[in-house]
């Protein structure tokens, strides 16, 4: 596995959770890093993305003001802080590292997935 995911669980709507993707085999390679989700019933959805040089960031609507994405080069980690969550941000959440530099909100722009974390926010 070359991106694990790890972080996920179950919280209480309101509550927080810190997401990690770790790239054990330096896939990430100076491109950028995103994090996508999908509940069950429905379609694959960006969440956030990163830029690997500059931080420039990318965030869904739904959680933009709530998530924070962000990455320590030297531990090869990007993190997915997740604040004020709701029930609709039930998912399994994948991170995935991109073909280029600049963050894509397109999953055809993302070459290597992990195999993701669960997501469950209780009401």
């Amino acid at each position: 596995v070359q991106l694990q995911a790890s972080g996920g669980g179950l919280v209480q709507a309101g509550g927080s959770l810190t997401l990690y993707c770790v790239d054990s085999r330096r896939t990430f390679n100076n491109n950028a890093v995103g994090w996508f989700r999908q509940a069950p019933g429905k379609e694959r959805e960006f969440v956030a993305g990163i830029n690997w040089r500059g931080g420039d960031r990318l965030y869904a609507d739904s959680v933009k003001g709530r998530f924070t994405i962000s990455r320590d080069i030297a531990k090869n980690t990007v993190y997915l802080q997740m604040n004020s969550l709701r029930p609709e941000d039930t998912a399994l959440y994948r991170c995935a590292s991109a073909y280029r530099p600049v963050a894509n909100r397109s999953p055809d722009a993302y070459r290597y997935w992990g195999q993701g974390t669960q997501v469950t926010v209780s009401s």
